[in-house]
């Protein structure tokens, strides 16, 4: 709300936050977050001991509800292990939802789907900024995964035994600098030409909003040579 011009101070954001109802503050980060004035708030009269206590027992309500506070060995989820999360089933259960989550807008020519057994014999080049890099994969609130259980596309590809060469043209979403000597010489050499653009939390987040929805840097320029 301070951000918005709503208040003007952090005790300001504490007192209406209060008594608004608002019981959770999302302040990762903050050292000195706008619910630490609350006892400040409460000294001042602003808000009620009684009101600090409506807000706090929905709080501990949940989290007992959710176990929190019930011993380990009560939890059935405290067994699970990799072995479980990681299991044939549950990774197969992860590969169906992101096949079935992909939206195709053009297969001009039926150039989709690329077959598994034709992929030995086909020379496929992986270019972009995030055709490799495990880094920029994941979005604002994504969890922090293994290293090991991340597929990049030029990794993924290569575990179908396909022929690929790769270029990222730039080393980040931003692409500020641009070979165009490499994309060059991965694509022209390919039959099949997989190209990985996007943004990622470098360019766009929570707080971090694009200007307008251009591809950021040289991005497009190296679509274009790709096609080219």
């Amino acid at each position: 709300m301070l951000g918005h011009h709503y208040t003007h101070t952090f005790l300001e954001t504490a007192v209406a936050s209060v008594n608004a109802g608002c019981n959770l503050e999302l302040s990762y980060g903050m050292r000195k977050n706008v619910f630490m004035h609350i006892p400040q708030a409460l000294a001042m009269g602003n808000i009620t001991l009684q009101m600090l206590r409506d807000r706090v027992r929905p709080l501990f309500y949940t989290r007992m509800r959710l176990g929190e506070f019930d011993p380990p060995d009560m939890n059935p989820y405290s067994a699970l292990n990799l072995s479980v999360v990681q299991s044939p089933e549950h990774r197969n259960l992860s590969l169906e939802a992101a096949v079935k989550s992909f939206v195709l807008l053009k297969n001009i020519q039926g150039t989709l789907p690329l077959r598994a057994r034709d992929l030995p014999s086909q020379r496929l080049a992986v270019v972009g900024p995030f055709a490799d890099n495990p880094r920029v994969l994941f979005g604002n609130y994504a969890p922090v995964p293994e290293p090991q259980y991340i597929y990049t596309p030029r990794r993924g590809l290569e575990t179908l035994g396909a022929n690929v060469s790769f270029a990222a043209g730039c080393g980040e979403p931003r692409c500020q600098r641009y070979s165009r000597a490499q994309v060059l010489g991965a694509a022209g050499a390919a039959d099949v030409v997989v190209v990985c653009l996007g943004t990622g939390v470098d360019v766009e987040t929570e707080a971090k909003d694009r200007s307008n929805l251009s591809l950021p840097g040289h991005q497009l320029e190296l679509l274009q040579d790709a096609v080219q």
